[in-house]
């Protein structure tokens, strides 16, 4: 008679733990989703002394919950990214810009910005790259 007792108290410790995790993974198929189809730009050849370049990158929120971005940042101060501040509702699109000052840094570059978001996920990492060609 004691086993079937353990038995009925492990079997509702087990369903007391089912009921717990499946409202947890209800509440993750509501996250928001951060997609983009190009992660990567090449810049090919530009000038050191032609300015800084700029390029976009795409992307669209195709979960279900508002889309935040918390941060993006870039290896090093000649790489500058520029995010939306305003929730991306599901399916709505949204840009990150990223700028590249060449001056100074002749030679090939390759860098990379990480996205961190609230959504899915946490982190993305846009690339540029391409080759600064020196000044006269």
């Amino acid at each position: 008679m004691r086993r079937y007792k353990n038995l009925s108290a492990l079997v509702a410790i087990f369903m007391a733990l089912f009921y717990v995790a499946l409202p947890a993974g209800a509440k993750d198929d509501a996250k928001p989703v951060m997609e983009a189809k190009e992660t990567v730009h090449n810049f090919g050849n530009i000038r050191e002394d032609g300015g800084p370049v700029s390029c976009e990158f795409e992307f669209e929120n195709v979960g279900k919950g508002n889309l935040v971005i918390v941060s993006a940042t870039a290896e090093c101060g000649c790489t500058k990214p520029e995010f939306p501040k305003q929730p991306i509702a599901p399916g709505k699109k949204g840009k990150i810009s990223v700028t590249y000052t060449p001056l100074g840094r002749p030679g090939g570059f390759d860098k990379v910005v990480t996205v961190k978001t609230n959504g899915k996920p946490g982190k993305m990492r846009f690339k540029i790259r391409g080759t600064v060609i020196p000044k006269k």
